[in-house]
């Protein structure tokens, strides 16, 4: 939309992300409509701090805060909205980077919407110049607007599909939804803390639009926080769904909630099935499964899928090498 006023406020948690912050800080100052980038490094041990502040572009528009103990990146996210005046919020991972007209495209859609999300764009660290992959794709006719069931239970995922849950999504929120509500991010939580403020969102009342991509790559890496979660951080999102039951949810929106709790319990489970595996032993773990029941055939499908494919790359290398 031409001539739009920049109004956007990029907020950006950081922890140990030396590698990698300048390419998403500057990916942000490209952006006509970024009136303040505000990064928040939170406890890095590492020199993310001066990285992050070489980027200032002269404009003004860039924040850095350092913490020197590490609250978690809700807990960061809070901070750099307080900091920030924007009218609109949008966070950015400090391993991710937006494509040029990104903030552009999705304000313009913006109108009476409080979240507007576009479909992420996956590349692999190490392999940026390969062609993305859109997160949802073809398993969602976009544009569309999120109710809560249709969000909750697109934060389940499936074990022959991608990873593709929804609170994967890095949206605009407008400040004036966030403040008339008294939302924020939950921070008790180190994972999951997008899921339960979007989903919270919207059983408030959010109107939620996700469009095709615009812009967000997110880049995936082994070591990120979602991909090596551990009990403690499950038992702690488990927690915080359960606060949820405390709005003004239909018994639909109910179901969809208990289902997706169930999910994360079930990950749970085999978090603590391969705890006690390395600890005790398989009787020890075994012992941990049986106190599950309902969680059993998650734990056992997951563990001879990993085998599988463990098994089947192994038996690929070896006839690469009698090749």
């Amino acid at each position: 939309m031409a001539g739009m006023t920049a109004d956007v406020g990029v907020i950006i948690a950081a922890r140990n992300a030396e590698r990698t912050i300048e390419r998403a800080i500057v990916s942000a100052l490209k952006e006509p409509e970024a009136c303040e980038v505000i990064v928040v490094v939170d406890g890095a041990t590492d020199r993310t701090a001066d990285v992050a502040r070489a980027c200032d572009d002269g404009t003004g528009r860039l924040q850095v805060i350092v913490r020197e103990v590490s609250h978690g990146p809700a807990a960061a996210r809070n901070l750099a909205i307080a900091a920030s005046h924007a009218p609109w919020i949008c966070p950015l991972d400090s391993d991710d980077y937006f494509l040029p007209g990104r903030l552009g495209r999705m304000r313009a859609e913006t109108g009476y919407c409080d979240f507007v999300a576009d479909d992420l764009l996956r590349v692999v660290e190490g392999r940026l110049n390969a062609a993305p992959h859109p997160m949802i794709g073809a398993r969602m006719n976009l544009p569309a607007c999120l109710c809560f069931e249709d969000f909750v239970r697109g934060n389940v995922s499936r074990s022959n599909l991608p990873r593709a849950e929804l609170g994967f999504l890095k949206p605009l929120i407008r400040r004036a939804f966030l403040a008339a509500h008294e939302l924020g991010y939950d921070e008790t939580l180190r994972l999951g803390e997008d899921f339960i403020l979007y989903s919270t969102a919207l059983a408030l009342g959010a109107r939620f639009k996700i469009l095709p991509p615009c812009g967000y790559i997110a880049v995936e890496r082994s070591t990120s926080i979602s991909a090596s979660h551990g009990a403690t951080e499950l038992r702690n999102l488990v927690a915080a769904s359960r606060g949820i039951e405390a709005l003004r949810l239909t018994p639909e929106e109910l179901a969809a909630l208990r289902v997706h709790r169930a999910h994360v319990a079930a990950k749970l489970a085999l978090r603590d099935f391969l705890d006690a595996k390395r600890v005790s032993g398989l009787l020890g773990a075994a012992v941990v499964l049986a106190r599950r029941p309902t969680s059993a055939p998650y734990v056992v499908t997951t563990i001879a899928s990993d085998v599988w494919r463990r098994r089947a790359a192994h038996g690929g290398m070896a006839e690469a090498a009698a090749a």
